[in-house]
């Protein structure tokens, strides 16, 4: 049967560190992977802009033998021109995997169900995995115990924070998450996951969250689609910007994380997100070596 990647939430614990394992060695001994998806085509469904999404999916099955197939918001208009059911089984015909990035998370899960290839998540609205799993894999690859660190998420409960959450209940993570009152993750996802092991604090309070962490996360206070809240989002956010002083409150060798883009500014400071200690470019790099070793599990 075919697998799909919605959430990490499909992932068993051993499935998350089996895909760590696989992406260090696609970072470190590609050579011998050249041909591991030789001949394998990779649909690429963006309904929203991208940097990263875009270049390390379409670099990383170029890397190992495959190509993949740009399909703009204007070339299928899901939902509008065309039924996202009747793209699915399209698609299931002539490509080898589907990867879409879009709003709604029932778009994704509707095209799982109706594609007979596999289907990956590159974004929506209520989860982020191949991100998370790509920020997860960087601690791990530089010697961290998942089940021995602390994160602290400071900003809005969105899809980022929902990943961190499932995240935690499959690595051990101890997630402390930070935001304004009434911005917090959702409630039945937060439910689930620690019924299912996920230790994760919640807080008002940046300062009380960041305080013994081993890595401070942040993201960008409105994201694609809350345009309209902007102005109202950036005055409601503003106590909870990633300086350094709040920067300072974390454990001294502490990390900066960021999935970026970056509202420099807004969510974080110049020399927070510039600092020695600040890994993001790491995150943005490894977002190529997990999504080889997803492709390959996947579409191999």
């Amino acid at each position: 049967m075919k697998k799909d990647l919605l959430s990490i939430k499909d992932l068993r614990r051993e499935e998350v560190f089996s895909l760590f394992e696989d992406a260090r060695e696609l970072k470190t001994n590609l050579d011998a992977h050249r041909q591991d998806l030789k001949g394998k085509v990779l649909a690429m469904i963006f309904e929203k802009p991208s940097l990263r999404t875009r270049v390390t999916f379409e670099t990383g099955i170029y890397q190992l033998g495959g190509i993949g197939i740009y399909l703009a918001p204007q070339d299928i208009q899901l939902g509008k021109r065309e039924a996202v059911e009747d793209v699915a089984r399209n698609l299931s015909r002539w490509v080898d995997g589907i990867m879409i990035r879009t709003f709604g998370q029932e778009i994704v899960e509707k095209m799982a169900r109706e594609a007979t290839v596999p289907v990956i998540n590159a974004l929506t609205d209520l989860y982020h995995p191949c991100q998370i799993l790509a920020d997860l894999f960087t601690l791990w690859e530089r010697g961290h115990d998942l089940g021995n660190f602390v994160l602290a998420y400071v900003g809005d409960g969105n899809n980022i924070a929902h990943s961190l959450i499932w995240g935690a209940a499959r690595t051990g993570l101890h997630l402390k998450i930070a935001t304004p009152e009434g911005y917090e993750p959702r409630r039945e996802i937060l439910e689930e996951a620690r019924a299912q092991g996920a230790k994760v604090e919640l807080f008002h309070n940046p300062q009380e969250a960041v305080k013994g962490a081993d890595a401070v996360y942040t993201d960008v206070w409105a994201s694609m689609g809350q345009e309209a809240e902007r102005e109202k989002r950036l005055k409601i956010f503003r106590p909870f910007q990633v300086n350094m002083d709040l920067f300072s409150r974390a454990k001294p060798e502490a990390y900066f994380m960021h999935c970026l883009p970056a509202h420099r500014g807004e969510e974080v400071t110049d020399e927070v997100i510039d600092h020695p200690r600040s890994i993001v470019l790491d995150q943005a790099e490894n977002r190529l070596h997990i999504q080889k070793a997803i492709m390959r599990r996947l579409m191999g």
